[in-house]
């Protein structure tokens, strides 16, 4: 089934999720998720991220009709075992830059595309390497404010990439959608992107 004959529903606020799938041309709706994130502990980061990204399809279907599509999602960074969130102030995010300096880190995207009631689940991971970075680099990317919303203080896609000398795995998921993944689940659900 094309996607112009069915109700597509992105369940993020996100801009780069938005200019992700606005990328295939298919015509689509924005419908945040608006309830409160809940702290899950002792969750492994592919079960963290599939359950946040349930909760998120669920919030969102439950106000729509069955035959709609919704495609949620959630993306955390891995160190160590843990898990980096978004760092909210500038100390925070200049912490977690010299956490990640010189190391691998692992980004982790829980996706959800739900219609009706089947819901298919997945979880992408990417390792990402950063080159050792400089005190002077790190104060000068904070000082942008681009790693303030981000979750592990870094946008790839943005200033950041300037810091990842390699990564082993989806692109996309990085940037917070795993497309491939998307359009095998979508395509699951008899919805084609082309």
């Amino acid at each position: 089934m094309a996607c112009s004959e069915t109700r597509l529903v992105l369940a993020s606020a996100s801009p780069r999720r938005r200019e992700l799938l606005a990328r295939f041309g298919v015509p689509f709706e924005v419908i945040p998720a608006r309830g409160a994130e809940p702290r899950l502990r002792d969750l492994s980061p592919g079960a963290l991220v599939r359950t946040l990204a349930a909760g998120k399809a669920a919030e969102v279907a439950s106000a729509l009709p069955d035959d709609a599509v919704v495609i949620a999602a959630d993306t955390v960074v891995e160190l160590d075992g843990e898990i980096l969130g978004k760092p909210g102030t500038p100390e925070k995010a200049a912490e977690m830059l010299r956490a990640l300096s010189g190391r691998e880190n692992r980004v982790w995207s829980g996706l959800v595309v739900r219609r009706g009631g089947v819901v298919l689940t997945a979880d992408e991971c990417t390792r990402v390497r950063f080159r050792t970075l400089s005190e002077e680099e790190i104060a000068a990317y904070v000082a942008t404010g681009e790693p303030l919303d981000k979750a592990g203080a870094y946008g790839y896609q943005g200033l950041a990439s300037l810091f990842v000398e390699s990564i082993d795995g989806d692109y996309f998921n990085v940037v917070g959608l795993p497309l491939c993944r998307l359009g095998m689940m979508l395509r699951e659900l008899g919805v084609e992107l082309l």
